[in-house]
């Protein structure tokens, strides 16, 4: 993992220098152009895009998803509207914001056929990206997010939490692209299941295929090092696919299974959601 994150943070770095020399020549801006919404936009994949939102720009992401929870007795989680604003800022930054979703857990028991169901708010979260810059082959960011004490005692956050992110995406050719998301994340849980901090490496990777200019599919596998206090590491992995159905209007499908641990808590999910850019 240290040679992963050697690799990633010189790379970026590499960028940030070249950037400058880049954009006086013929190299086109990848997070431009009729299609570029697909490479803007941070859903349905949990990595975030390595493209910061342009000057001027805003960029509405929200959606669905239905979950069935792992343990006992099984279950489902439904949350939504799963919603982050995010604005194009001078010097190829972005402002993010993602307000609280709100979830609605049904849990039961085999044995005495028992129902359960709890619901609530998750907390509210905002953060900066930096976009250091491209080549005609890479794409490299930097991202700092924060998650404030709030929300429900049931998926909510107790403390402040934070997390540092370097991003960076390679085209293979004008379809293909691949893209790592390395990181470092400081979280508590929620009040009801004790409220304690815990620290996670974070590791994400994207392939996308774009065979047409408003199509897009997408696999992911994301993980961390821990999944919670006290929790080993855990690992999923999800796919989809996105359409254009104007260059600022988005929607797209998702799926995801559970690989290992317990990241998330559940087993598999689906989602819908769309995309809008102004």
């Amino acid at each position: 993992m240290t040679v992963i994150f050697s690799i990633l943070i010189g790379l970026l770095a590499t960028l940030g220098q070249v950037h400058a020399e880049e954009r006086k020549g013929e190299v086109p801006d990848p997070c431009s152009g009729p299609s570029a919404l697909l490479a803007v936009l941070d859903r349905p994949t949990v990595s975030d895009s390595a493209c910061a939102v342009p000057q001027g720009r805003v960029v509405i992401e929200m959606g669905f998803q239905h979950a069935n929870v792992r343990g006992e007795g099984g279950g489902t989680t439904d949350t939504y509207p799963q919603a982050v604003a995010r604005i194009g800022l001078p010097g190829r930054n972005e402002f993010v914001f993602l307000p609280p979703n709100y979830n609605r857990q049904r849990t039961g028991s085999s044995a005495d056929h028992v129902t359960q169901d709890t619901s609530g708010l998750s907390a509210i979260t905002f953060g900066l990206k930096h976009e250091l810059g491209y080549t005609r082959y890479w794409l490299g960011s930097v991202e700092a997010l924060f998650t404030l004490p709030s929300g429900g005692t049931a998926f909510g956050s107790r403390g402040l939490g934070v997390a540092f992110n370097g991003i960076a995406a390679y085209a293979l050719s004008d379809e293909v692209g691949l893209s790592v998301e390395l990181g470092l994340s400081s979280q508590t849980a929620a009040t009801l299941t004790g409220g304690e901090r815990f620290t996670a490496l974070i590791s994400n990777f994207v392939a996308t295929w774009q065979p047409r200019e408003r199509l897009q599919f997408y696999g992911e596998v994301f993980g961390q090092s821990s999944t919670g206090p006290g929790e080993g590491a855990g690992y999923n992995a999800d796919a989809g696919i996105q359409y254009l159905i104007t260059p600022s209007f988005e929607v797209d499908l998702e799926g995801g299974v559970r690989l290992c641990g317990n990241l998330g808590g559940y087993t598999h999910y689906f989602g819908a959601g769309m995309g809008f850019r102004f």
